[in-house]
C-alpha cells in the first residue's frame, strides 16, 4: 500500500493540476459569455475524446516498460527503443486526430447545434487541435518519468503549465499584456502556448536528471523499430477504444444537452468539471496500478501482481468516498470554482448544476472502481477484453439509458445523467470480476499482448 500511495499521488497531482489547466480555461471563458462557455464544451466534447484516446493508445508504452525493468535485465535498450517508437506513434496519431477534430461543424450539424454556436465552437476548434501533437508527446514523456521512478517531476512541469496558461488566457482572451483580444481564438493559442511549455519542460528535465538522461530516448530518434511500435500500438489500440466508449459517452452527452438547452449544456460542462476533478484521483492511482502490475508481471509473480492491483483498488474507491461526501453536502461551494453559485444571472445554470451534481455523487464509487480496475488490467497487457466491456456498458445499458429518461420522460439532463451513472455501474462490475478471475481465465499466465 504504501509503495502505491507512493507513485499514486504525484501522478494524482499532476492529474488534478491537468484539469485545473482546463479549469482555467474554463474560468476564463465563462467570463465571455453562456453561448461561449456551451461552445468551448462542444469543442472540448470532441477533442478532448480524441485528446483522452490517443494517450491510451501512447500511454501503452508505461506497461511495456514497467515489464522490461520488472525482468531486472538490462533495459537501458528495450526502454528507449519503446519510449521512441511511442514519440512516433504521438506524431502519427496526433495527425490523424487532428483530422477527426475539424469534423466537429459535420457534428454539430447533424446533432442540431445553434448556428451561433456553431460558429463560435468551429472558431475555437480551428485554433485549439494545433495543440494535440505536442500533448501527446508530452504523455508519452510523462509515462516514461513515471516508469522510473521520477513522478513527482511530472507534477511540478504540469503545475508550470498552469501558470503559463492562466498567463496566456490573461492576454489572448482579454487583450492584455499588449496581446490581441481574440475571445474563443485567444483560449485556443493559450493552449497551444501551454502544450509547448510543457514539452520543453519534459524534454529539459530529461535532460538534467541522470538516471533519466542515461537512457539517451532523442538518441537516434529517426531510427525505427517496427517490432516494437506494432507491440505498443497492439496494446494501445484496445485502451483507446475503451476510453472512446468511456469518454464518448460524456462527449454525447453534450450534444444531447445541446438539443435541450444552451443553460442544461452550460450546467452540464460545470457539473461535469466537478466530477471530472474528483475523478484524476482515481485516475492517478489506475496508472500507478499499470505501472506495479506491469512490474510483478514482468518478474512473473502472482503474489505481488494482487497485492499491487487489490491496494490500488481500495486506495482509489475510498477517496472517492469522500469526494460523493463533498457533493452532497457542499455543492454551491463546490460550483463557485467556476462560476458565482451566487447571482442571480447564473440561478438556471445552477439550479440544473445543482441537480446534476447529486447524481455524480451517486456514481463517485463506480467512477473510482472501474478506472483502477482497469489499470490494473493494463498492467498485464490485458486490454482488448476490457475494451469491450466498455463498449457494452456505455453504450447498451448506458446510452440506452440516457436517451430514453433524457428525451422519453421530464427528466431532461436529470434522466442523461442518470444514464452515465447507469453506465459506469455496469463497466465496474463486469471489470472487477475479470480482474478477481484473473488466474483462472488465464490473464496473468499470458505473457503476450491482448
Amino acid at each position: 500500500m504504501r509503495a502505491t500511495f507512493r507513485l499514486s499521488w504525484p501522478l494524482a497531482a499532476a492529474n488534478l493540476l491537468q484539469m485545473l489547466t482546463y479549469a482555467v480555461d474554463v474560468i476564463f471563458i465563462a467570463r465571455l459569455g453562456e453561448e461561449q462557455l456551451a461552445a468551448s464544451a462542444l469543442t472540448v466534447a470532441l477533442f478532448g475524446l480524441v485528446l483522452w484516446a490517443l494517450s491510451g493508445l501512447t500511454g501503452a508504452v508505461a506497461p511495456v516498460i514497467a515489464a522490461e525493468l520488472g525482468k531486472r535485465a538490462p533495459a537501458l535498450r528495450p526502454v528507449r527503443r519503446g519510449v521512441r517508437m511511442a514519440l512516433w506513434l504521438s506524431v502519427l496519431s496526433g495527425v490523424g486526430g487532428m483530422g477527426l477534430c475539424l469534423l466537429l461543424d459535420p457534428l454539430m450539424r447533424v446533432t442540431g447545434q445553434t448556428p451561433a454556436i456553431r460558429a463560435l465552437a468551429s472558431e475555437y476548434n480551428l485554433v485549439v487541435v494545433f495543440s494535440l501533437v505536442p500533448m501527446l508527446a508530452n504523455n508519452v514523456l510523462r509515462n516514461f518519468i513515471s516508469a522510473l521512478d521520477r513522478p513527482v517531476l511530472a507534477t511540478v512541469i504540469t503545475a508550470g503549465g498552469i501558470g503559463v496558461n492562466a498567463l496566456a488566457n490573461y492576454a489572448f482572451i482579454f487583450g492584455n499584456l499588449g496581446a490581441p483580444e481574440l475571445g474563443l481564438r485567444g483560449a485556443g493559442i493559450a493552449t497551444i502556448l501551454t502544450a509547448i511549455a510543457t514539452l520543453g519542460a519534459y524534454i529539459l528535465v530529461i535532460r538534467l536528471d541522470r538516471r533519466l538522461h542515461r537512457y539517451h530516448i532523442f538518441g537516434r530518434w529517426w531510427a525505427p523499430d517496427w517490432p516494437r511500435f506494432i507491440a505498443i500500438a497492439r496494446i494501445g489500440t484496445p485502451i483507446a477504444l475503451t476510453i472512446t466508449a468511456e469518454a464518448g459517452i460524456f462527449g454525447a452527452a453534450a450534444f444531447l444537452m445541446g438539443r435541450i438547452g444552451a443553460s442544461q449544456l452550460a450546467a452540464h460542462t460545470v457539473a461535469l468539471q466537478i466530477a471530472a476533478l474528483a475523478f484524476q484521483v482515481p485516475f492517478g492511482v489506475g496508472q500507478a496500478a499499470t505501472i506495479r502490475v506491469g512490474y510483478f508481471h514482468g518478474a512473473r509473480d502472482p503474489v505481488g501482481i494482487a497485492r499491487a492491483g487489490w491496494c490500488a483498488i481500495i486506495l482509489g474507491t475510498g477517496f472517492m468516498a469522500l469526494t460523493a461526501i463533498l457533493m452532497l453536502t457542499i455543492p454551491r461551494y463546490l460550483l463557485a470554482l467556476y462560476v458565482d453559485p451566487w447571482a442571480p444571472a447564473n440561478a438556471v445554470l445552477v439550479g440544473f448544476a445543482l441537480q446534476y451534481i447529486v447524481i455524480a455523487a451517486a456514481f463517485q464509487l463506480v467512477d473510482g472502481m472501474q478506472a483502477v480496475t482497469a489499470g490494473a488490467l493494463r498492467g498485464l497487457q490485458d486490454t482488448r477484453i476490457p475494451m469491450w466491456i466498455a463498449a457494452f456498458a456505455y453504450w447498451v445499458p448506458g446510452i440506452g439509458t440516457a436517451l430514453v429518461l433524457g428525451f422519453a420522460t421530464p427528466l431532461e439532463g436529470t434522466g442523461i445523467w442518470i444514464g452515465l451513472a447507469t453506465g459506469l455501474t455496469v463497466a465496474a462490475a463486469l471489470l472487477v470480476w475479470r480482474w478477481s478471475r484473473r488466474e483462472a481465465l488465464g490473464i496473468t499466465a499470458t505473457p503476450s499482448p491482448r
